[in-house]
Order: C-alpha cells, then structure tokens, then sequence
C-alpha cells in the first residue's frame, strides 16, 4: 500500500491507503468498494467451495434481497429527522431529545469544533458513556467532517495516551470528572488542542443513585452541553462521503496491543441497513442500548441501526442490571444487543420477571460466546430466544447471525451452539494453516470478506496486510460451517490449549461448565504442566444462592469430556475480569495463579 499527499485541509484528497505513516488528510479508505454481492475487492475466486453460499438458503426472500443503504449513518439520521423530526430520536431515565432537537443540538457542537479549528478528517476522540452526550458528540464531530476515536471510559491514562497518539487526535470529548481527575495532564503529552466536558447528570432529573452517584464538576474546558445550546451553525461542505473514516476503533479486546481499525461510514451504514431491514422492529420503536456505544456492536447495531428506524435510542449511562430492568419497564424496548455476561447478570437479578421482556420482539447476544445453557435458562425463565450472533470490530460488528425467525443448532459432536449464518452480501471461508479452503464440518481459521469488512489498521501496513490478504480478514478465530451454512465459532486460535500433544479447546469446556446450575461465569485457560505440557484450569463464579466444591465441578465435567479435557484445578472467584464491553480477559486468568 502507498500513501497519497493530502489535499486541503477543507476538502478530502485522493484516497489515503491505510498504515501509511504520513499523516493523511480525511482518512479514506483505498479502492474501489466491491458490488453488493460480489465476493469482495479482491477475495477469494468464484471457485472458492464457499462461494455458492449454503447459508442462503437459511434466510427468507426479504432477508436476501439486496438492499441500498444510505451512503452513510449521518444521511440516516438526517432522513430519519426530516419524516419524523418531534419522535423521541434519545430517552435517557425521564429525559427525552427529539429528532429535531438532536439535530440542532449536533450542528452547534459541528459549529463550534469548525470555530476552534477543526478541518475535516481531524480525529475527535469521546470518552463517555452511554449518555445523549456520546450521541451529540459523535454527531457533531461527523457534521464536521471529522473522524471519530470513541474511548472506553475504563481506560487508565497510559491506555488514553497512546490513542491519543497513536490516532494524533485534534479534540476531545469527555466526563467533567475524568477531565479534572487525569485527562487534563493525559492530553497535554499529545496534540490534543480542543477539549469539551459533559457532567452526564444533565439531561435528565432523576440522578437515579445507583448509576449517577457524582457530582458535577468544574473545569476549564468548554461545557459540551452549553456549546450544543449554543445555536452554532453546522459549517457547510463537510459532510462524510461512504468511503471516509468513520471510526478509528482501537481493538483492545481480549489480546495484544491495541489496533485502530478503520471503521468506513458506508461499513457502518451496510450493516445497520442490514440490521434494520433483517429484524421485524416497526419504525419508531425502542432500541435499548445495553451494549456501550463506545463498542462496535453498541454503536452499529443500536445506534445506527435505530436512527435507520427513527425510533427511540434509551440509554442507561452504565450497565447495571437493576437500572437495566426499570429501563425495560418503562420504556418498553422491542430490540436490543448485549454480551451473554450482561444477559446473565440480568437473569440472576432477584427482581427479574418475565414481564421485564415481555416487549421485545428480538432479542441478541454479541460480544462474547453464548452457551446453549444460557439460551435455555433464559428462554424458560424470561421467555425470549437470544439470537447469538458473530462479528468483530474488524468486520464493523456482525458478519453472522440467527435470523430472527429461526432458533440456532447445536453441534452434536461439540455441544457448540452456532452463531448464525452470513448474510447475503458477505463470505465466509474456513482456512488450513496454510490458507487453503477446507471442507464443510472442519476446523479452521474463519476468513470474511464483505462490503463491512474494514480495509485496515491506522498506520499499521504490516498488521494491515497480516490480517487483511487481499482485502479479506483472517480473524484468528477456529470455527467451522455445515453444509446448511451455519457457523460455528469454536475458539481464538492463541487460546487453544495443547495438553499431550491433544487440542483443547476452552470453548467446549465452558459449556460444560455453564450446565451445572451453580455456575453463573466460566473461564478456562492453559497452565504449564510438567508432566502434559499444559492442563486444563477453569476458573467458575457462581450464580447467588448457591455453592459448590471445585472438585465437583471437575467431576461434573469429567463426566461429559474426553479425560484430557476435563480441568485438573478448578478455582472459584466471585467476579471473573472482564472488558466493559463483556468479554471475559482469558489472558488476566493466565497470570492469576
């Protein structure tokens, strides 16, 4: 890949191939964008056993039909405000936002990141939680032609500094409080020159305790809620085009240094129009954000996705299940999108009714592997199905999912419930070590091509071309297709453990694990074993009201596995660790001991 010279600062130059370490104008992404339907850019040959798409024939003739997205998520919320401009575009506990006000809101913080300087393809780092604040930032920030860097507010400084750097972010965006306690002296180490603060207690009037117990603070930085009243007008010529940088999305997930994947507007834009035409959620309705918005999944398939809709975004500032629960009551969402751990801890509440989900009409799981146990317990205690579904911040969210109308199989063999089936426009291929195609029914790498696969990282054209050969993504995940089409996700090629020369895999333990009725959580990783090499450990929290030995879970396990794959040490904690967006960090087990 080359890099291009920019053009001026108020206009985008010819396209910026990514990794390129000269600094870019308005990042774009290189190429021409595949046809709908067509493999990919440069993917895999017609040949490929694959290419005929078994999966097709799991989606119904509404669900293949192609579709015609707006060119970006903006042109969405924009249509979306002129046919229903006084719906509720943002709820937030007893507060409410119209389309209308949004919108104006949104083109003041536009026309006051355009006064302080911000030419467009700036980056705009937000830190916030799920709040209208996230909502007003990251929407102002793309009317201003900027790209979007969003944070997790869990990040220490060390872990804002390097974005910062690394994205070379122009302005941020963050709480009041995270300003004064350390993001003040984080960003004056980087070229960050524009900042603007939101107490997250605004907007609303219950200052419910068990999520907004703080205070508003002062700061030197300009109010981002005062700059959105403001009346500032939305600067003209900067609106985004498909093929520009929506998001800088830092992968910091499960595994290694953090990666900024390029995350395009009409990548976005695809999979939220897919999301939007693919589930039977009337317009205007309710989308419970119980993903954060930060996350690539809270982002596309909530956000996006209901603003495609024009219906209702609730948000809850953080997850707390409680909070969850009344949110659910009152407001009466009909879809949202979370990772199996939130449905757990949502399960486990006492207060918990079938009556709380009693409006959805789909419910999904993202983020992290859903256990058959957990789809049954909650289906016969709740009443819905959670409709597992299987995507990467890589691939802008899903690249599979169960449809709506459809419950997925079980591997007989595995007891590994299936994460869906591709869409329409996008392939899906199971690979050898060597790259090459196996058959239906073996393990392999899973490899996505797809008009939402990301055509890189920031800066990174070694990782770039690693990952993504030919424009397709080799997502280091094991898995393996059926003949019908449907996917199966076995585990992370790094998390295998070889115990004996035998593969094990962590996947299959944990769902054996999450059948006993005592375990809410389950973990299993590799340690060092003189005499096997590595053995098997599972780390288990349990469910309230409950208790069991470790060496009964051993058993339990014992019963169901192959003897080199039951866990020899079983270690019982009351939380396991966790990313905020619900994947449990294998990785921090393996240096528990």
């Amino acid at each position: 890949m080359t890099a291009t010279a920019p053009g001026s600062p108020a206009e985008p130059g010819p396209p910026t191939a990514p990794g390129s370490p000269a600094e870019p104008g308005p990042p774009t992404a290189p190429g021409t964008p595949a046809a709908p339907g067509s493999p990919a850019e440069s993917g895999p040959s017609a040949g490929s056993r694959y290419a005929a798409k078994p999966w097709l024939g799991q989606l119904t003739e509404a669900q293949r039909a192609p579709i015609a997205p707006p060119a970006t998520p903006l042109h969405a919320f924009r249509a979306a405000a002129a046919r229903a401009p006084e719906h509720p575009a943002l709820a937030y506990f007893d507060g409410r936002l119209s389309y209308r006000e949004t919108d104006a809101l949104s083109d003041s913080v536009a026309g006051h990141l355009a006064a302080r300087g911000l030419a467009r393809g700036d980056r705009v780092a937000i830190m916030l939680q799920n709040s209208p604040h996230f909502v007003l930032a990251l929407l102002g920030a793309w009317k201003a032609g900027a790209t979007v860097v969003p944070l997790n507010p869990m990040y220490k400084a060390g872990e804002v500094g390097h974005a910062l750097r690394d994205s070379g972010a122009t302005a941020l965006v963050c709480s009041d409080r995270a300003w004064e306690s350390f993001l003040r002296e984080t960003a004056a180490d980087t070229s960050v020159r524009i900042a603007l603060t939101a107490s997250e207690r605004d907007l609303q009037t219950r200052d419910d305790p068990r999520v907004l117990a703080f205070e508003r603070v002062d700061t030197d930085a300009d109010d981002l809620l005062a700059v959105a009243r403001a009346g500032h007008p939305a600067p003209g010529g900067r609106e985004p085009a498909g093929e520009d940088v929506a998001l800088i999305s830092y992968t910091s997930g499960t595994s290694g240094t953090p990666k900024g994947a390029l995350n395009l507007h009409r990548g976005i834009a695809y999979n939220a129009e897919r999301q939007r035409t693919g589930h039977p959620v009337p317009e205007g309705a309710g989308y419970f954000a119980l993903a954060p918005l930060f996350h690539i999944t809270g982002l596309v398939c909530e956000l996006a996705a209901c603003f495609g809709n024009a219906g209702t975004l609730v948000l809850a500032y953080r997850f707390d299940a409680g909070v969850v629960l009344d949110a659910f009551l009152e407001h009466r969402p009909a879809y949202t999108v979370g990772p199996s751990t939130a449905f757990m801890a949502l399960a486990a509440h006492p207060a918990a009714t079938r009556d709380h989900f009693s409006s959805f009409l789909v419910v999904s799981s993202g983020g992290a592997p859903v256990p058959p146990a957990l789809v049954e317990k909650f289906r016969a205690g709740f009443g819905p199905y959670l409709h597992n579904g299987y995507g990467l911040t890589e691939c802008t969210a899903p690249c599979a999912a169960v449809p709506p109308e459809k419950e997925a199989p079980v591997d007989p063999a595995s007891g590994t419930l299936s994460v869906g089936v591709p869409g329409p426009e996008t392939l899906v291929r199971i690979l050898d070590e060597n790259g090459a195609e196996v058959p239906f029914g073996e393990h392999g790498e899973i490899a996505v091509s797809g008009p939402q696969v990301v055509p890189g990282y920031w800066r990174l054209p070694e990782a770039t071309a690693a990952t993504f050969p030919e424009g397709e993504l080799r997502t280091g995940d094991i898995g393996f297709m059926d003949t019908d089409g449907w996917l199966y996700v076995v585990d992370r090629k790094k998390d295998m453990i070889n115990a004996s020369g035998f593969k094990v895999w962590p996947r299959e333990v944990e769902d054996v694990l999450y059948t006993h009725p005592a375990v809410r959580e389950a973990a299993v990783v590799g340690i060092p074993d003189a005499y096997r090499g590595e053995t098997v450990k599972a780390y288990v929290s349990l469910r309230p009201g409950t208790s069991v030995e470790p060496a009964e879970l051993s058993a339990h396990c014992e019963q169901r596995l192959a003897a080199y794959k039951y866990p020899r040490e079983v270690e019982i904690l009351a939380e396991l660790p966790k990313t905020t967006s619900g994947k449990i960090l294998r990785r921090e087990l393996r240096s528990h001991r």
